[in-house]
């Protein structure tokens, strides 16, 4: 399968900050994408770079074969950004600012695709309505709206759904797994990790510019979680000898509600005893499968990947 964004040792630095500290990722046509990382760990710059609006110090991106910097017209037709900001012009309804952005990219008479966005968005009754009085979630349907207009192989969504509610998430999920089902490739970044979780093929985390993890969704869930047994004491605290155990070991020995990471399930009946046998009492005990909050912090705290 080709390569859909192809990133070769792409290095940034703003000042004293290293940015981007040589990332190689290489993101499948068709393939649903997620890249993960802390604020500041470099993917909006990372983004920012693939879209050609943030010159790499060093380095090569290309979209489809095509260079970011020497082929850039072609690159930046090839690829839908949804950013993180809400920049509008507050001068046109919703209907004008997607004619508009359809000509950027030279098509005339695109109503047809443009209804059909608006209608997956939800926009159709904002069809006429100035983008100044719409409320934040639906400009952020609007900026969805603006990277598809142009039916772009590779679309990048840049924590699409933050500060949305429940329904524009559903309604864009939907959507965009039409696209992906179509062939259309998707990278994502998002702090809502149960949706990366639900809907990325592959995940790449980011930890200080660096590429920390690189596998399989199925993968990474595998090798590196484990199980979870949350335990809620009515009297008494988990042992101390078993606070290593704890997902937040500084307060295990002192809180009521605790969370444990399991390596092995023969671990329940040691930690059930234990807890027994220094008088703690148990209001709830709740045996977790492995998600990818659990994978993200253990991997952000060092542990292999």
């Amino acid at each position: 399968m080709s390569a859909a964004i192809r990133i070769q040792d792409v290095k940034k630095r703003y000042g004293s900050l290293e940015a981007l500290a040589g990332v190689n990722l290489e993101i499948a046509a068709g393939e649903f994408f997620g890249l993960l990382g802390p604020n500041g760990a470099g993917k909006t710059t990372l983004i920012s770079i693939i879209a050609g609006i943030t010159r790499a110090d060093s380095g090569h991106v290309a979209v489809l074969g095509h260079d970011v910097l020497l082929d850039y017209r072609s690159s930046r037709r090839l690829l839908g950004v949804v950013p993180q900001e809400l920049v509008f012009d507050p001068f046109f309804t919703v209907r004008e600012t997607l004619r508009i952005q359809s000509g950027y990219f030279g098509l005339t008479h695109n109503d047809e695709w443009i209804d059909e966005v608006m209608f997956h968005l939800d926009l159709t009754t904002k069809a006429n309505v100035n983008m100044r009085a719409l409320s934040g979630g639906m400009k952020r349907r609007v900026l969805v709206a603006q990277a598809l207009v142009h039916k772009p192989p590779v679309i990048v969504l840049d924590e699409p759904t933050a500060g949305v509610d429940v329904e524009l998430r559903q309604t864009l999920w939907k959507f965009i797994r039409r696209l992906n089902e179509e062939g259309h490739t998707v990278v994502l970044t998002t702090h809502y990790l149960e949706e990366a979780q639900a809907l990325c093929q592959r995940i790449a985390m980011l930890k200080a510019g660096r590429v920390v993890a690189l596998d399989s969704t199925a993968a990474l869930l595998e090798r590196v979680s484990g199980r979870q047994l949350h335990l809620t004491f009515s009297q008494g605290h988990l042992p101390a000898d078993l606070t290593t155990y704890a997902l937040e070991p500084a307060t295990a020995g002192t809180a009521r509600k605790v969370a444990l990471r399991l390596y092995d399930i023969a671990n329940v009946e040691m930690i059930l005893t234990r807890c027994r046998n220094t008088g703690a009492v148990l209001e709830d005990i709740e045996l977790q499968g492995a998600d990818l909050e659990d994978v993200f912090v253990q991997i952000m705290r060092g542990a292999p990947a």
